[in-house]
């Protein structure tokens, strides 16, 4: 089972647009890492979002790259200052399922899982990126199996 975690892609600033929908830039950045998900075979059954606009677009690029057969659904409990707690208790371990949601709650589900501690920073996000966690099999624990971002450095 993995779990793909993704920051919605580059939005417009809210005194452009109130609704904040990916950027040109954002919308040509998911759509190069989802291609390139493709191209490595990589396998979602369902990709849940947070509800805002930005990030339904995020998951309809990655869906229309990834096929995921479970289909794309809203999800209560991923906004940007959500507790990373009650999701992390939810995860369901037959399922590889993605998730696009906002920035801290993703950096900080992040170190929940694989360091127990929601307040350190394991992992810096980009807009737009993935980050694969993998369900250890011995012991339940996770860990960062992959990233795959827009830019380095």
């Amino acid at each position: 089972m993995a779990l793909f975690l993704v920051q919605h892609g580059k939005n417009l600033k809210k005194d452009v647009d109130p609704g904040q929908p990916l950027s040109d830039e954002g919308v040509a950045e998911v759509k190069r890492i989802a291609q390139t998900a493709s191209n490595y075979n990589v396998q979602v059954d369902e990709i849940r979002h947070s509800g805002k606009q930005r990030a339904l677009q995020t998951a309809e690029i990655f869906a229309d790259y990834l096929q995921a057969a479970g289909g794309i659904h809203e999800m209560e409990g991923i906004k940007a200052l959500d507790d990373v707690v009650p999701i992390a208790e939810t995860i369901e371990a037959n399922k590889n399922i993605m998730l696009v949601g906002h920035l801290p709650f993703m950096e900080r589900l992040t170190s929940y899982l694989t360091a127990g501690n929601q307040d350190i920073t394991i992992m810096k996000f980009q807009n737009g990126g993935i980050v694969c966690l993998d369900q250890l099999d011995d012991s339940g624990d996770w860990a960062i199996k992959w990233t795959l971002m827009p830019n380095i450095g």
